[in-house]
């Protein structure tokens, strides 16, 4: 289960179309992400660059530290590679780079993510149009539309992410009882998953020795669940405590979003009540979600909802966000994005209400945009009394 070898070059042909078109000689692909949206390749993205180009006749290179040839030649099947010896090393890693662009013809006029290595880890080094003198045009907006827009193959790996998600929170629910702490729920719930999905799965792509499935709450446990983006600390659930949980299962990097709001032991009427209100709100946000709707349709209906049954004081965030390949991607379901829902798209739509003396009311589905209508990817209880955890 991954993404084939025909769908990473259908995607740099759709790419190498707009740059053609766009009169440019070729492109150059600097972020972790995009590298690996157009090549599959996995890196641990640092303070050494690792980039990616290819020329308008298709002819391309993976640019890397010396120390990552071998594995690239292992795992990945790029047509050439190019190395440099360490960064900051005796001569820059970019001016070296610039040298191998001349070669592929990749001169005057280029395309790029951005120009030039972005700054993390300690980088620092010149820009792209520095060391090639060239004019450098952004190609971000064009590759956030086309990841926009997931393929069958990658709705299927979403589609796996929230199966295990919704796992992993079973198991989480399971573990979060009084006297014990966010950690150890977090952590039994979190490890027994991800054991469990190599299991089943087996290479699931991409995974660092400290990475695989999270469940967890970050923080958002009993007042401090109305902060709705919190820190988690070594905090005791207790009788009472309104919960609003997280958890993630990166599938070849890809991910669903599942979040439930619960509670600790039998709900108050005022728990109820906005509890209620969330997934009435939720709902809302599914009935708007339609191709030819435009994410500030679907953020309004929420808004809508919350002003006419007077819950605005409790509103804190928007409606939802893109996501895939990364937790979080463009578009938005915002007021402010007005861009157009097209059948591909996949979205959290997660509306919350926070009462800052009583604790966050969210629930967090992932869905994506059909022909006509929505189809939901995560599957989980959302009722309260399905939500409503024991004492002991």
């Amino acid at each position: 289960m991954s993404i084939p070898a025909a769908e990473f070059e259908e995607r740099r042909q759709r790419l190498l179309e707009h740059v053609r078109g766009a009169g440019l000689t070729g492109y150059v692909l600097f972020g972790a992400d995009y590298i690996q949206y157009f090549t599959g390749f996995w890196f641990l993205s640092n303070e050494r660059p690792v980039v990616y180009a290819e020329n308008v006749g298709g002819e391309s290179t993976i640019f890397v530290p010396e120390f990552e040839t071998e594995r690239a030649r292992a795992e990945a099947a790029f047509e050439r590679i190019d190395a440099y010896a360490e960064y900051p090393g005796l001569e820059h890693p970019m001016r070296l780079f610039a040298r191998v662009l001349a070669d592929l013809g990749i001169e005057r006029a280029v395309g790029a993510d951005q120009d030039g290595y972005p700054g993390i880890l300690g980088y620092k080094g010149p820009p792209l149009s520095e060391v090639t003198g060239a004019s450098v045009t952004p190609l971000g907006d064009v590759i956030e539309s086309m990841m926009a827009r997931k393929s069958e193959n990658e709705l299927e790996l979403i589609r796996e992410s929230g199966r295990w998600c919704a796992h992993a929170h079973r198991l989480l629910q399971e573990y979060t009882r009084p006297g014990v702490t966010e950690a150890e729920a977090s952590l039994r719930a979190a490890q027994e998953t991800t054991l469990a999905m190599l299991a089943e799965l087996g290479d699931v792509g991409g995974l660092s020795s400290s990475a695989g499935v999270s469940a967890g709450y970050r923080g958002q446990i009993g007042v401090r669940s109305s902060w709705a983006h919190a820190v988690a600390h070594a905090i005791e659930f207790r009788a009472g405590d309104m919960l609003v949980s997280e958890t993630s299962a990166p599938i070849w990097g890809y991910n669903a979003e599942l979040e439930r709001g619960m509670v600790i032991g039998p709900p108050t009427d005022e728990q109820r009540r906005l509890f209620g209100h969330v997934v009435a709100a939720q709902e809302a946000a599914f009935a708007a979600i339609r191709p030819g709707a435009t994410c500030a349709d679907v953020d309004g209906a929420v808004m809508r909802y919350f002003e006419d049954n007077d819950l605005l004081e409790y509103w804190r965030q928007h409606t939802g966000h893109g996501i895939g390949l990364r937790n979080h991607e463009a578009p938005f379901l915002d007021l402010g994005d007005n861009t157009v829902l097209q059948p591909g798209m996949v979205f959290t739509v997660e509306p919350g209400l926070y009462d800052s003396a009583l604790g966050g009311f969210r629930h967090s589905d992932t869905v994506v945009v059909t022909e006509h209508g929505m189809q939901t990817l995560t599957d989980y209880p959302r009722d309260i009394d399905s939500l409503t955890l024991p004492l002991d």
